[in-house]
């Protein structure tokens, strides 16, 4: 409640004009979209029930700050507050029902409040909110890297995986051949690197000793997964590493686009699959 409503409200209370409890019931809804990607309009929706008297104000808040008012007897009707961090708000398709944010950015994230006002005398209100979170989903899928040479049972195998930008900071996660790796000395984590517009990157490393049991069917498959959120977004990268049973070597072969899903619209990419097939087929044409 405003304080113009406050002074008015205590004015009629103490006047005996108006029961403490209220006499017209209204309620209040607020329909906030939990998730926005970074760059797409918003349309938060505000539902209200009210019996009598007619509607004096509706008033929009992000993080206690007002930033859009509608009053049906004013003119303009529409008054929407600049100066608000990541808030933009589209007039036209703005109104007593809803206010629609233009571009939202990082910073639009917050708790969204409507509060609806009846008119005089009693100018009696209630409000609902609800929290939106804008996110950025990363472009690439992760990538893999590490020395360049050919590997055998014993050598000690470093790599790591490097998620690409996003909101927030991805979560990464190792497999060995499609098993978790949980073993906190197998796993080398680093700080998240900070970039421009809130975003950021993240890198885990993968450290271990080659055993013969890592091999399966002559080949183990270690693979990096990004997350941002299960729901949004999700990206695979595989490494594959096919052992010579001859000279008890293993040759690293890396596919970055392989083997991924993108939730929401994507599907797999399998490109490069076909061109490990093909480097697998010449490497058993060189052993005849």
């Amino acid at each position: 409640m405003s304080e113009e409503h406050l002074y008015l409200y205590v004015h009629l209370l103490l006047a005996g004009v108006l029961s403490p409890h209220g006499v017209f019931p209204l309620s209040v809804r607020v329909r906030v979209p939990p998730f926005k990607q970074r760059g797409e309009d918003a349309v938060l929706h505000c539902q209200y029930d009210m019996e009598s008297p007619e509607l004096y104000s509706v008033q929009w808040y992000k993080d206690n700050e007002e930033f859009f008012r509608y009053k049906p007897r004013s003119d303009p009707q529409k008054h929407p507050f600049k100066d608000i961090a990541g808030v933009k708000v589209d007039n036209p398709r703005s109104n007593s029902k809803q206010v629609t944010l233009k571009q939202v950015s990082i910073r639009t994230s917050g708790v969204y409040r409507c509060e609806v006002s009846g008119e005089a005398p009693y100018f009696h209100s209630a409000h609902s909110e609800g929290r939106m979170e804008v996110v950025s989903i990363p472009k690439e899928n992760p990538t893999i890297t590490g020395p360049d040479r050919q590997y055998q049972v014993g050598d000690n195998l470093g790599l790591n995986c490097t998620s690409a930008k996003s909101h927030p900071a991805s979560k990464l996660q190792w497999f060995i051949n499609d098993k978790p790796v949980t073993e906190p000395s197998h796993l080398e984590e680093h700080p998240h690197a900070k970039h421009a517009h809130g975003l950021y990157t993240t890198m885990l490393g993968l450290r271990f000793t080659i055993r013969p049991h890592h091999f399966r069917d002559g080949s183990m498959v270690l693979r990096c997964v990004a997350t941002v959120s299960t729901e949004l977004w999700r990206s695979h990268t595989k490494h594959e590493v096919v052992n010579d049973d001859d000279a008890h070597e293993a040759r690293m072969l890396q596919n970055r686009e392989a083997f991924f899903e993108l939730k929401g619209g994507g599907g797999a990419r399998t490109a490069p699959a076909a061109l490990a097939l093909l480097l697998l087929a010449a490497a058993l044409l060189r052993r005849t």
